[in-house]
């Protein structure tokens, strides 16, 4: 978890497959955060090169958890395979997707 002076960043950086076993390790991940006001979520999928709709109604379920704690949720290294089942479904107007972490608090 990195803190800035302005927003404190929780990371989340998932590998490989968000299918139901990797959707429910990386919602585990996210529940044992305490949520806090505020806080900007943001889940790097870097290195998720495939994601099914078991994952993304992991992702669905998270952004709404992070929404009611007040926090913000976003998604960073978004991998064409993963950005394709995201615009199919339309998920991408949903979720703030950015192309790089960096790019997150050039726009924030």
């Amino acid at each position: 978890m990195t803190i800035t002076p302005e927003y404190q960043v929780v990371l989340f950086q998932p590998e490989g497959r968000i299918d139901s076993e990797g959707g429910m390790a990386l919602s585990e991940k996210m529940a044992a955060v305490v949520p806090q006001r505020n806080q900007l979520w943001v889940i790097d999928l870097a290195k998720v090169d495939f994601m099914d709709s078991s994952g993304l109604v992991s992702l669905i379920k998270d952004l709404k958890s992070a929404r009611q704690s007040g926090c913000r949720l976003v998604l960073c290294n978004v991998q064409s395979s993963v950005r394709l089942v995201l615009e199919l479904t339309q998920l991408d107007s949903v979720f703030e997707i950015f192309h790089t972490y960096e790019d997150i608090f050039t726009v924030v």
